[in-house]
């Protein structure tokens, strides 16, 4: 599993990734991909790296959070010949659902996936681009489980490594391309 990025292997993508400062609110710096998602060779080698850690683990379904988890979660999907299951802030998705909520550092937040996104037995990926405190993947992974899913991994394009987030991921794999 690539556990960040120390080395800096992928140069071409750390430089596409734009800092916005103090969005959404003050203090925080936001990491834009969409100048990486507009380039289609950048896109292509970002989403090879997020896949090629669990190509041959027997994925067999991607779990890509809202929102830009789903522009990943699909190529990855594809390239792992796994389904794609989304999952989203309350009230989004149109048929019967599972709700969990979750902490942030700010109040509360929840997600929901559809109640037969998957049968059992499932070997899930759970994708999305950042990682940061590790609150939206571990509350994710929460859903799976409800569904009699197994989280087989996590995939995210960045991971913030101050903010510690793979510590809540529990023993299933890790991999970001990117660490800051």
């Amino acid at each position: 599993m690539r556990p960040g990025n120390p080395g800096g292997e992928y140069p071409a993508l750390r430089r596409a990734i734009r800092d916005v400062p103090d969005f959404p609110r003050p203090g925080i710096v936001f990491k834009d991909v969409t100048p990486l998602l507009a380039d289609p060779e950048l896109f292509r080698v970002a989403v090879r790296a997020m896949s090629e850690s669990f190509a041959g683990a027997g994925i067999t379904h991607v779990v890509a959070i809202e929102s830009r988890g789903f522009l990943f979660g699909g190529p990855i999907a594809l390239a792992l010949g796994a389904g794609l299951v989304p999952v989203r802030k309350p009230g989004k998705l149109p048929y019967m659902t599972r709700r969990t909520e979750y902490d942030l550092e700010y109040g509360t937040d929840a997600l929901e996936i559809h109640g037969d996104a998957f049968g059992s037995p499932a070997r899930v990926l759970v994708v999305d681009d950042v990682i940061a405190t590790g609150g939206t993947a571990e509350a994710t992974a929460r859903l799976v489980q409800q569904l009699g899913g197994a989280v087989a991994g996590y995939s995210f394009l960045i991971e913030l490594r101050f903010l510690n987030g793979r510590q809540r991921l529990g023993a299933a794999p890790a991999a970001a391309v990117l660490g800051y």
